[in-house]
C-alpha cells in the first residue's frame, strides 16, 4: 500500500507533478505533494481560477451521466485514465443509482493503482486494472475487466479528463474507434476534453507547466473533439462545456477550457 499522507516507498516519486494528484488536489483531496500542489496552483494562476471551478463541474459532469446511464439501463461502467478512485467517483454515482453496478477502473500509474485499490478495500462490485487504455487488447483482455465486463450487455465507456494526455502519434480517434467496436448496442461514451478554442494562449502556457508532469497536456480544437464521438448517436444537450450539459444547454454563463458529452451506441 502507498503512503499518500505523508511518507513515502520505492517507486513514489513525490518530487515531480503527478497529473492524477493535480486532479485530486484540484477537487479538494489530501493525496497529493508538495511538487503537485506547486503545479496545480501554477495552473489556477494562469487560468485565472477557472480551472478549480471547471474541474468541480467536470466532476459533477461525470457524477450525472453516470446516473444517466444507469437510469437508462447501464449496469457495467469501464473508466479508462481513471486516476485517483476519489471525491464521489464512478462506483459511487452508479450504485446509487443503479444498486449492483459494476465497475472497472484502469490505470496505467503502479502507484496510483496500489492507492486505487487501497481506497476500494471492500467495496463491492468495483475492480482496478493496471492498464494502458492506449494498449486496446491489453485492457479489453485484462483479466479484471474479462471478470467484471459483460462486452455482450451495454457498457459505459468512460474517457474522462484523460484523453487530452494521449498524444496525436498514439491516434486517439483509433483508440476510441477500437473500444466503441467492443461494445454491444446500448453501450455509452461519457467523454471531456480540454479545448484549445475559448482560451488558446492560456492553454498553451498551461501544458508548459505539464511539461515536467507524469504526463504531457495537449489539448485539441473543438472539431477533432467531436470525432471522438463517430459512431455514436452524440445525446443532447450535445458537446458543450460542463454547466451547460448539467443545465442542458441553456446558459450564458462563465465559458470553460473544457468540453463535454454523451453518446450512445444504437
Amino acid at each position: 500500500m502507498t503512503d499518500f499522507s505523508g511518507g513515502t516507498s520505492a517507486g513514489l516519486d513525490t518530487g515531480s507533478p503527478n497529473v492524477a494528484r493535480m486532479y485530486d488536489y484540484w477537487l479538494g483531496g489530501k493525496d497529493n505533494f508538495a511538487a503537485d500542489r506547486e503545479a496545480a496552483e501554477r495552473v489556477v494562476e494562469i487560468s485565472e481560477g477557472r480551472v478549480v471551478r471547471g474541474v468541480r463541474l467536470n466532476r459533477a459532469f461525470l457524477r450525472a451521466a453516470v446516473r444517466a446511464a444507469a437510469e437508462a439501463g447501464v449496469r457495467q461502467f469501464l473508466d479508462l485514465g481513471s486516476g485517483l478512485p476519489t471525491q464521489e467517483n464512478v462506483h459511487e454515482a452508479a450504485a446509487a443509482a443503479a444498486p449492483g453496478a459494476r465497475t472497472v477502473y484502469v490505470d496505467n500509474d503502479p502507484v496510483v493503482c496500489a492507492h486505487g485499490r487501497a481506497l476500494l478495500a471492500g467495496a463491492g462490485n468495483v475492480g482496478f486494472a493496471e492498464a494502458d487504455l492506449r494498449r486496446p487488447d491489453a485492457v479489453l483482455g485484462h483479466p479484471v475487466v474479462r471478470d467484471m465486463i459483460d462486452f455482450s450487455a451495454p457498457v459505459a465507456l468512460l474517457l474522462v479528463s484523460v484523453l487530452h494526455f494521449v498524444d496525436d502519434a498514439d491516434d486517439p480517434h483509433a483508440l476510441v474507434a477500437r473500444y466503441r467496436d467492443a461494445l454491444a448496442p446500448g453501450g455509452r461514451l461519457i467523454l471531456s476534453h480540454l479545448a484549445t478554442d475559448a482560451f488558446p494562449e492560456q492553454m498553451a502556457r498551461a501544458e508548459q507547466v505539464y511539461e515536467g508532469a507524469s504526463a504531457r497536456l495537449g489539448a485539441r480544437p473543438s472539431a477533432l473533439i467531436r470525432r471522438f464521438f463517430d459512431g455514436f448517436e452524440l445525446l443532447p444537450p450535445g458537446l458543450t462545456g460542463p454547466r451547460e450539459w448539467l443545465e442542458g444547454g441553456g446558459t450564458d454563463g462563465e465559458r470553460f477550457a473544457g468540453l463535454v458529452g454523451t453518446g450512445v451506441l444504437r
